[in-house]
């Protein structure tokens, strides 16, 4: 699936969300979320129903900044024991 990249609001107009849909719903694939304005005043919400596949750099970012060190010997060792490192292709 590509990447697309929109520098968007959170905030759209009804006019915007009917005049640009197809740049709307492709940010929704990316997982943005968005407030929907009439004259300025927020009247709904339109978010993704499916669970985010991209995370933005900077949520993976903070997300892993207080995780604790890998010991990268035990997890190859750990990783080793559960994959099959066969070459043949599987049938």
């Amino acid at each position: 699936m590509p990447c697309y990249t929109y520098v968007m609001s959170g905030a759209i107009s009804q006019r915007e969300l009917r005049n640009d849909s197809g740049r709307i719903m492709r940010a929704l694939i990316e997982g943005e979320t968005f407030v929907i304005t009439r004259n300025g005043e927020p009247i709904g919400e339109l978010t993704p129903l499916r669970r985010h596949r991209f995370v933005r750099t900077e949520a993976a970012v903070e997300l892993f900044r207080t995780a604790a060190p890998v010991a990268y010997d035990r997890f190859r060792h750990d990783l080793d024991q559960i994959a099959d490192q066969d070459v043949a292709p599987r049938a």
